[in-house]
Order: structure tokens, then C-alpha cells, then sequence
């Protein structure tokens, strides 16, 4: 009976648009990806306290460059990996602006795999070349999306936003 709720759970993902998933937004309300419809996206699940940190300065680089542009980054804080975002949002958000100048949307922290998984990274794996492992295995995994929502590429951690930036010019 399990496996098959979770079969029509993952049917049900794959059948949804990127655009219908609703979220927890920085400000603990829901918000729907709708907002984003259009735009150029990087989608990264990041936390506070990784080796990658860093490359929160890269991503509002990137942000501050190209946003007028129709593109913007969505920062889903995740905590899966060692722990590496502890605290609350409001803590996040503020070690993020006063240490990075992090202006890009911040949304609340979920879980990029299991059975607590976040419907936008169901729908991101579901969606990525089928030889790639649907598992996400650390913080600061990139997943660029075209304007109609599309996952384009899928990035690991060591693969810097700057290394990303010729792919982003090219679907703006």
C-alpha cells in the first residue's frame, strides 16, 4: 500500500509544472513559484556553515549582475548535510545580508531528499538527465532552469556560480 502512494506521489511530480509548487518564502508564508515564471533560474540548496559558504558571494555577483535581466537565484537553506545550517531563517538571513550582501530570495529550510523532501527538488531531480543519481549529495548543488521552467543543466558543489555564468547569458 506504501509503494503504491509513493508511485502516485512521483507520477503526480513528474505531471507538475515547476511553476504549480508552492513554498515556504523567508518570512514563513506560502508562496508560489509562479512569481518566478519567465525568469532565468539557479536554484541552490545552500547552508551557512559549508566549505562552499563562499559561493553565496558569487551567486549575489551573479544576481546583481543579471537580475534585470530576467534572472534570479532561489535559496532553499538546507540543514540534511552535517548540520551545516543551523539556526533559525531570521539568523540565516542576517548572516547571509551582513556577510555576503545576499539580496536574492531566500526561502525557508527544507530537506532535498527523503521522505521529507522538498516538491521542488522531487520535481528538479525528476526533471535532470536521467544518467545523473536523483540523490543530492551536499550543499551548494545548482540546478539552472530555463524561463518555461525547464531544468537545463545540474550543477555539483565544486562548479562555482562564476563557471556557470557563460550557460545563464546564454538563456537570458
Amino acid at each position: 500500500m506504501t509503494f503504491d502512494i509513493e508511485l502516485v506521489i512521483v507520477k503526480m511530480v513528474i505531471k507538475m509544472n515547476l511553476y504549480d509548487i508552492e513554498v515556504i518564502n523567508s518570512h514563513n508564508q506560502k508562496e508560489s513559484l509562479s512569481k518566478y515564471k519567465g525568469q532565468v533560474l539557479l536554484i541552490v540548496n545552500t547552508a551557512t556553515e559549508c566549505e562552499f559558504t563562499e559561493q553565496y558571494d558569487h551567486l549575489e555577483d551573479l544576481y546583481e549582475k543579471y537580475h534585470e535581466k530576467g534572472f534570479t537565484i532561489l535559496d532553499f537553506p538546507c540543514n540534511q548535510f552535517g548540520e551545516q545550517a543551523p539556526g533559525t531563517m531570521e539568523e540565516i538571513m542576517s548572516f547571509c545580508a551582513d556577510t555576503y550582501g545576499v539580496s536574492f530570495p531566500q526561502f525557508a529550510k527544507i530537506d532535498v531528499n527523503g521522505p521529507l523532501e522538498s516538491p521542488v527538488y522531487t520535481y528538479l531531480k525528476e526533471q535532470q538527465k536521467p544518467e545523473l543519481s536523483k540523490r543530492i549529495e551536499w550543499n551548494f548543488t545548482k540546478f539552472l532552469l530555463d524561463q518555461n521552467g525547464h531544468v537545463v543543466e545540474r550543477f555539483e558543489p565544486l562548479v562555482t556560480p562564476y563557471e556557470i555564468e557563460d550557460k545563464i547569458i546564454e538563456l537570458l
